[in-house]
């Protein structure tokens, strides 16, 4: 089985779309296309049903997507036998704070051999932590195994993201009673993932309606739908990359009265020796703790 087709496909399933994962992949949208249907014929089965919006998962799909997590775990735990070289790092998203975190310790030592992957969950990188095909993975996390350490690293302040119509969209900083009443968009939340316990807690905190129903078609469906509307918006880590066309005119809006933020922590197996390691956990000393901020009570 080709094994750059499977990744595609779990590439696509965490995506939302084809287009979004041929950005995480960094191939074009037709490689991604012709990579699925490529596994779709040589599994026999349709794996999604494509929409003018998006892929959406099929009963095959479904079925097969843990088991192509499985055998992509297995690849890298193969690779991780016979590894020798550059200190790999997760950082469960290209767009998301990690990796501009990575990126800088990337422009600091040049001299250091980088190699960036993108796993699902803390489930899933802890695992890949812990076996050696991975050395590293920037997570918010709360228990550990005993054979895996983690260093706090960035706090990550929450932003309301909305359109030019809503209520808030004037506001230079909100509270987070503010945003009590207010439908806060966001499919992409993942029931057991670190995010998913994280806004859960969030809503329970504070009293909000986080609305994570239905397919998740992707970041740029979202800012579609906010920069329409009067009545919804979502919430983004400060640091994540975002472009919307000139026309949407969305605001970025930043929370306080507690300030809500995202603990981004590292995490690497007891005993890992990797040099380039040991650099990355010196260059991270650097970050300071948002005081009076809110976190959540399981987040180490």
């Amino acid at each position: 089985m080709d094994l750059d087709a499977v990744r595609t496909f779990v590439a696509a399933v965490e995506a939302g779309r084809f287009q979004d994962a041929a950005v995480d992949l960094s191939i074009t949208q037709q490689a991604v296309s012709k990579r699925i249907a490529a596994l779709e014929k040589a599994l026999g089965v349709r794996l999604f049903t494509r929409t003018a919006r998006g892929a959406v998962l099929t009963g095959d799909g479904e079925a097969f997507l843990p088991h192509s997590r499985e055998l992509l775990r297995a690849a890298a735990r193969a690779l991780a036998s016979v590894r020798t070289g550059p200190v790999r790092v997760d950082v469960i998203g290209r767009r998301l704070c990690p990796a501009a975190l990575l990126r800088g310790f990337h422009e600091a030592h040049r001299e250091i051999a980088l190699e960036v992957v993108t796993l699902f969950d803390a489930v899933s990188a802890v695992a890949a932590v812990r076996e050696g095909s991975i050395d590293a993975s920037f997570r918010a996390v709360g228990v550990l195994p005993d054979d895996v350490e983690s260093t706090w690293v960035f706090d990550e302040p929450l932003q309301l993201l909305c359109g030019p119509g809503h209520a808030l969209a004037s506001a230079a900083t909100v509270t987070p009673g503010q945003l009590r009443g207010h439908r806060i968009r966001m499919p992409g939340i993942v029931p057991g993932t670190e995010w998913g316990a994280y806004y859960a807690e969030l809503a329970d905190v504070f009293g909000l309606s986080i609305d994570a129903a239905g397919p998740n078609f992707g970041t740029e469906v979202v800012l579609d739908e906010l920069s329409g509307s009067g009545e919804v918006a979502t919430l983004v880590g400060a640091g994540v990359r975002l472009s919307w066309p000139a026309g949407h005119d969305l605001r970025r809006v930043a929370i306080g009265d507690p300030e809500l933020v995202y603990p981004h922590s590292l995490v690497w197996r007891r005993g890992n020796a990797h040099p380039g390691l040991a650099a990355l956990r010196r260059h991270l000393e650097k970050g300071e703790r948002v005081s009076d901020a809110w976190r959540p009570g399981w987040a180490s």
